[in-house]
């Protein structure tokens, strides 16, 4: 047997994380012009965290995301189960990209809360379905799990208190 080729393995490691890390740039993009202009006029919830701490949250997620991503891709996608496990994926990222755009896009924390609601529901289906292939790569999605779960609170709060 081929022994594997580790510079490969490190390139799509990096390709995957460079294409989770690609969805929050998106996503980014609707956060960055709101921050200084509509979302410092809402009022916020007690546990909200200083916005500093959003950035290294989200890059260290959408990393791990990445590696969880690589470690399914790596069992071919050939196999049937392994594009349905893929599939949610991609959709679970484009979920989180539409709840920047619902949030901060539409200044809507009720759409929003909704989009979250889905986003945690297709979390979790992909979770189930990458530990058909890969405990690690379902571990690796469960701190963003844990965050959405705050994130959906802060929504919650936030669409609560400006109502």
């Amino acid at each position: 047997m081929k022994k594997p080729s580790y510079l490969r393995m490190a390139g799509e490691i990096a390709i995957a994380i460079l294409a989770c890390e690609a969805a929050g740039i998106v996503g980014s993009l609707f956060t960055a012009s709101a921050i200084p202009t509509w979302y410092t006029t809402l009022t916020r919830p007690e546990l909200s965290p200083p916005n500093w701490v959003f950035g290294p949250v989200w890059t260290t997620l959408f990393a791990l995301m990445g590696v969880s991503v690589w470690l399914i891709w790596r069992r071919g996608t050939k196999n049937p189960d392994v594009r349905v496990a893929l599939g949610m994926f991609a959709f679970q990222l484009m979920v989180n990209v539409l709840w920047s755009l619902a949030f901060f896009g539409l200044h809507s924390p009720g759409a929003a809360l909704a989009v979250i609601f889905l986003l945690w529901l297709a979390i979790a289906m992909t979770i189930v379905l990458f530990a058909k292939f890969s405990k690690p790569a379902a571990w690796l999605l469960l701190p963003y799990l844990g965050w959405v779960s705050f994130a959906t609170y802060l929504n919650y709060a936030f669409w609560i208190l400006n109502s």
